[in-house]
């Protein structure tokens, strides 16, 4: 959500930050909407003011014995046009609102401006390409060969992008799982989080994905409540209207979710096991952190990401994403990318952004500065740490052996019970 002076003084920087998302939207009618606000506004104040100056008259000519019939009549049509003014300025603010609600946050100036996903920049890679003198498998053939994912019992269940684990998969998933939180927390000074799955409306509006993106979440109208499609959402809202301390900063939460998306955008795309699925698990990173340091955060946000990937020895790369590929909410972005040697291709497993201050104008999440006299938005930042259904694929594709088995890379083994190997 954006600051509606701000917006107003920075409208040619709001159509170029627009322009360079790929979004179209009439900031015009927003201008036009707030100058009659302001107007009505102002109009209600003087009536008013006229309203109490009357009600004085009133009460001397009562003190005087005198007639105030003309002034008690002229107070009422003063009150009429104030309600008048009310009921149109409190429908004028909800329109206005809506309108704000869909202004996407802007690039920050050091991202590449373009239209789409071929225009992001590659900034690293780590890792070797292993290279196989067999045919490697996909993850859908090793999976259905040990028996460790059975995605046809899994559409059975729910529908086709509901994988199912069993046995050594289900170990492996719970594994992946453990490894990561003990890792951001004992290495990385996260405090662990476990949230709830279901979130009210208000939550999914704060971190940005209310209301532009409702036709890709699940929803259980009864309650209102959203199966959460990343624990950065819960995460976010826990500081929901506080003002925090900025000794307190910065704040690092890292929870484990289940992740649930319609994905309604998706036909077409390849859906393929673990590629695109409505139901994964993921390990999130949220922080809250002072504005004058974010980017720096982020960057330590991504190799916290990143020693996960390193750990696990698989190969990735870090791409920053142009401005027409950044979420709505991002003002900067990072995606880790790790290679597939089934697929031949790199496969997102993380997004690390800072959305600077807009999650936190939607949250009123804020800060007292040093002196303890000004109040000020936090900017939050968020990553995944990382999601495990395409780590799955990699994984399993990349410690394939001949014979079909899958090693079990050496940080993992401990939480499998000592096992070395899927077979």
């Amino acid at each position: 959500m954006h600051d509606l002076k701000f917006l107003r003084d920075n409208l040619n920087l709001f159509e170029k930050g627009l322009k360079n998302k790929n979004t179209s939207l009439n900031l015009d009618e927003i201008v036009v909407l707030d100058n009659r606000r302001r107007e009505l506004i102002k109009a209600g104040d003087q009536l008013k003011y006229e309203r109490n100056q009357t009600s004085i008259e009133i009460g001397e000519l009562k003190k005087k014995g005198q007639s105030a019939t003309d002034k008690i009549s002229q107070m009422q049509d003063v009150g009429l046009k104030i309600q008048n003014i009310e009921t149109e300025l409190q429908g004028i603010e909800q329109t206005l609102n809506q309108r704000l609600s869909f202004v996407p946050n802007l690039p920050h100036p050091s991202v590449q401006i373009g239209t789409d996903a071929q225009h992001n920049v590659e900034v690293r890679k780590w890792g070797k390409r292993k290279y196989f003198d067999f045919e490697p498998l996909d993850h859908l053939s090793l999976g259905e060969k040990l028996g460790i994912l059975d995605f046809k019992r899994g559409a059975k269940l729910s529908g086709s992008g509901f994988p199912l684990y069993k046995g050594a998969g289900a170990s492996l998933e719970r594994a992946l799982i453990t490894f990561m939180l003990d890792r951001h927390v004992r290495e990385h000074g996260y405090l662990e989080i476990f949230p709830p799955f279901l979130v009210s409306r208000q939550s999914m509006f704060g971190t940005g994905q209310l209301p532009k993106m409702e036709k890709d979440m699940y929803h259980c109208p009864e309650d209102d409540l959203f199966p959460i499609p990343t624990a950065e959402v819960p995460l976010t809202n826990i500081h929901r209207d506080e003002i925090l301390m900025p000794n307190s900063l910065p704040i690092k939460y890292v929870a484990y979710s289940a992740c649930f998306r319609r994905e309604a955008g998706s036909y077409g795309k390849d859906t393929r096991g673990f590629l695109r699925v409505h139901q994964f698990n993921k390990v999130e990173l949220v922080k809250f952190v002072m504005p004058d340091n974010s980017y720096d955060e982020l960057e330590s946000l991504v190799k916290d990401a990143e020693s996960i990937l390193q750990a696990l020895d698989l190969e990735y790369r870090v791409v920053q994403l142009c401005t027409g590929d950044l979420s709505f909410a991002a003002a900067k972005c990072y995606d880790l990318e790790i290679y597939s040697p089934a697929e031949k291709k790199y496969l997102e497993v993380s997004s690390c952004s800072n959305f600077e201050d807009f999650q936190a104008r939607r949250t009123n999440i804020r800060f007292r500065d040093q002196q303890g006299n000004k109040v000020r938005f936090v900017h939050t930042l968020n990553g995944s740490g990382v999601a495990t259904s395409r780590l799955m694929v990699a994984l399993l594709e990349t410690y394939q052996t001949p014979s079909g088995s899958v090693i079990i890379p050496d940080v993992l083994r401990s939480y499998m019970h000592g096992s070395t190997e899927i077979c």
